[in-house]
């Protein structure tokens, strides 16, 4: 059932003003959303899972020296002449795939005061209708339907929606933490749905609600927007989105949680960004068997734990 006068959401934002300093030196000239994930940027997967949502229109909130994604996105008259003079379709095909995944528009974030001010840029391009936001460190497998799940709670029950994940509580300060109304309904991937009643960004892990940590996707009321206008800055001197949430939640705006179970690949950090990178390797068909191969006789060359290697 569709809340009374619901709109579906049709628009995502994808913020990328981030400088990326976890992966420098590589980051001071290429920007972290561009660095391949096998044989594609980050950020393509990303867009790639909003147009897969149905959500057609993204835009990107870029900073300074972030012209590359840019350039990313837009067509290479050049480079496609050239493929289709040396007759490689494959290559052409993955060159065109970039560029015309979405419709995709840019705006800058004139100083980097935090997500939710990135999050505020985004309010001309979105008006008044309910969108989705989608952090490019989470990528989310595509044969699970995260995004799909919290676009039809967000139909059902209006308000906002946000994605979830048990962490543990030795993990939980280094998330937004939630609190959640006892009980829950399965979603359409059998994930759960729980209502949220409160919010707080990077708690001690003696003072967090739960174990439920917020990860890189939501669908947002454009409620949000007037919240957000009045966030005094929070943790970090940064204006938090999990504070403008944490807000609406105090005023009876309705925040659900879809508490994910499915695939997911950080790419927020180095190791985790090679773990990443060897797991969608390994599962593909052109690379996965030879991968495969090579990474049992290479695990089976490394030394002993704690012994030096040769």
């Amino acid at each position: 059932m569709t809340s009374p006068g619901a709109r579906p959401a049709r628009k995502a934002v994808i913020p990328v003003a981030g400088m990326g300093t976890r992966f420098l030196p590589a980051t001071k000239a290429v920007p972290k959303e561009l660095l391949p994930v096998v044989d594609r940027p980050a950020l393509q997967y990303i867009v790639e899972e909003a147009a897969r949502a149905g959500l057609p229109e993204v835009l990107m909130v870029t900073g300074r020296n972030k012209g590359a994604i840019e350039d990313f996105f837009d067509s290479t008259p050049e480079l496609e002449t050239a493929l289709e003079k040396k007759g490689d379709a494959a290559r052409l095909d993955a060159v065109r795939s970039s560029t015309d995944v979405a419709q995709v528009h840019f705006v800058r974030q004139g100083e980097a005061r935090g997500l939710g001010h990135a999050v505020l840029q985004a309010a001309a391009f979105v008006g008044d209708e309910p969108f989705a936001v989608l952090l490019g460190d989470d990528l989310i497998d595509e044969r699970d339907h995260l995004l799909e799940q919290m676009l039809a709670v967000q139909a059902e029950h209006g308000g906002s929606v946000i994605a979830l994940l048990d962490v543990g509580m030795e993990n939980i300060d280094k998330y937004g933490a939630v609190a959640v109304e006892p009980g829950s309904q399965p979603a359409l991937d059998g994930d759960e749905v729980v209502a949220v009643t409160g919010l707080v960004e990077k708690p001690p892990v003696e003072e967090a609600p739960s174990s439920l940590a917020i990860i890189g996707r939501y669908v947002l009321a454009p409620e949000v927007f007037a919240v957000l206008r009045e966030t005094e800055p929070g943790r970090g001197g940064e204006i938090q989105l999990t504070d403008a949430l944490a807000t609406l939640v105090a005023r009876g705006e309705p925040v659900h949680g879809v508490v994910f179970s499915g695939r997911r690949y950080d790419t927020g950090d180095k190791l985790d960004y090679l773990k990443a990178v060897v797991r969608l390797a390994a599962e593909r068909d052109d690379l996965g068997p030879a991968l495969r191969s090579w990474l049992r006789e290479f695990v089976g060359e490394l030394p002993a734990e704690g012994a030096s290697p040769a």
